[in-house]
């Protein structure tokens, strides 16, 4: 009888891609992958550190299983449970002291040991939160043909890990490490791989995607606007993305490559964080809210129908109502199309934690909601000039309704419309007719050519 596991993520890109990964390496263990802890032999909650909440919520889940854990022990039943991510890599020992039911705590940069610290778990709780020597990467199995395709045709992959920038507020540098940019060949390697098993997007990921700087073909260092370049070569692979970005990493080639691409995607999530110099210089992001506008302004230019999205944090140490203001100003000059909006969070051990003039609850809720409100007014806008638009959709899966497709446009934007005769893989124009909420519905008015079906690898099927 094979074990179950089941692996619940918090958090980014990053932790969603790591979570596949941590599958992968137990795979060859005989584990099966399960999407209930209540069915799981081992559970692995792999975390996020980024705000003070995500954590918590971890605790509480852990405080969850601990009485599932005891009850199964009761019924001779055995339950491991793991603790992964960046609340593992940053709270070690605190988590086994909380948390009871903790059989291991592991970093993000050692999952890739899982079978060996799950043997030793078995002797005494563990913790490793050690940075190793060796890249994890190298020691990470390939996952099946099957696995791939059962996780759909739009698929992350990481390039670039850690962070140099040590904005005072994250976290990301003390538990992810220092920049990190994989070498081209192993970048293609696994990204060929994807491809041959029906993956028709890909979305490049790092803690600083801009930032990577790796070791190319040719033996130079090539910059990320290059790789896409040569991503885009791949065979099967349609459509390109990447996320996250730093303002200061947006170089001439990456911009010039939104113009000169057309698999890369129309759409840029570029964090700005504030529009208040002084709040950005508090926050050691080192730009100004003027850097950031002449940043969109080139890339706009570069390519005019492109979609931006971005991240803000309001309440930060220090901030006034004149600085929200700056805020809202840029947001109102931008436009988003898309945006991720949160209250200061205090990060125990960064330098903002112990700033002075902490900004009260009351008013980052009261500011929150203000540009909520804004940023939402800007999406609905952006998805209602979509209506009476003919644009390319990547069918992803079959819709909720019977004869009902879904997919995203190059927008990022989720479309819903009826047409079971499309496969999955398949890109096809759709009239968008109207808007909901958060997805957009329309009715196909193309047929896929033959460059926009996957190749006949059969792994397009549903």
């Amino acid at each position: 009888m094979k074990k179950k596991v089941y692996v619940k993520s918090y958090g980014c890109q990053m932790n969603a891609y790591d979570a596949e990964r941590m599958a992968d390496v137990l795979a060859p263990q005989g584990f099966v992958e399960t999407d209930s802890a209540e069915d799981a032999d081992l559970i692995v909650l792999n975390t996020c550190h980024i705000r003070e909440k995500a954590a918590e919520k971890v605790y509480s889940e852990l405080g969850r299983l601990r009485v599932m854990k005891d009850e199964r022990r009761l019924e001779g039943r055995d339950t491991t449970i793991v603790v992964a991510g960046c609340v593992a890599q940053a709270e070690g020992g605190e988590i086994l002291r909380r948390a009871s039911a903790v059989d291991l705590v592991v970093g993000p940069q050692s999952y890739h040991n899982l079978p060996a610290l799950l043997e030793k778990a078995r002797g005494a709780r563990v913790v490793d939160t050690e940075f190793p020597v060796e890249d994890k990467f190298d020691h990470l199995p390939a996952p099946s043909r099957d696995k791939i395709r059962s996780r759909g045709v739009s698929a992350f992959l990481t390039i670039q890990e850690g962070c140099d920038k040590f904005c005072t507020f994250c976290v990301v540098p003390y538990t992810r490490g220092a920049e990190v940019s994989r070498p081209v060949h192993k970048i293609l390697a696994e990204a060929e791989r994807l491809a041959a098993a029906g993956v028709r997007e890909f979305t490049v990921i790092g803690q600083n995607v801009n930032a990577w700087h790796g070791e190319g073909l040719d033996g130079r260092t090539w910059s990320l606007g290059r790789l896409l370049h040569r991503l885009a070569e791949v065979p099967g692979i349609a459509r390109l993305r990447y996320t996250t970005s730093h303002p200061r990493d947006m170089d001439d080639e990456l911009i010039a490559a939104h113009r000169d691409l057309p698999a890369l995607m129309p759409y840029l999530h570029l964090p700005v964080q504030s529009g208040s110099d002084a709040v950005l210089a508090a926050m050691n992001r080192k730009h100004t809210g003027d850097d950031y506008r002449r940043i969109i302004e080139r890339t706009r230019a570069a390519r005019p129908d492109i979609a931006l999205s971005s991240d803000f944090i309001v309440g930060f140490p220090g901030e006034t109502d004149a600085d929200f203001a700056d805020t809202l100003r840029l947001v109102r000059e931008t436009g988003f199309a898309s945006a991720y909006s949160f209250k200061y969070s205090p990060r125990p051990g960064t330098p903002a934690a112990e700033m002075a003039a902490q900004v009260p609850e009351d008013v980052k809720s009261e500011r929150l909601a203000v540009l909520q409100q804004a940023l939402e007014d800007d999406r609905q806008k952006f998805n209602r000039a979509a209506v009476g638009r003919v644009f390319d959709v990547l069918v992803e899966r079959k819709g909720r309704r019977a004869g009902q497709m879904a997919g995203k446009s190059p927008w990022l934007q989720a479309v819903q419309f009826d047409d079971e005769r499309v496969a999955i893989g398949d890109i096809v124009s759709v009239e968008i007719t109207e808007t909901g909420t958060n997805s957009l519905f329309g009715r196909k008015v193309g047929v896929p050519s033959a460059m926009q079906r996957p190749p006949s690898t059969g792994a397009n099927a549903a």
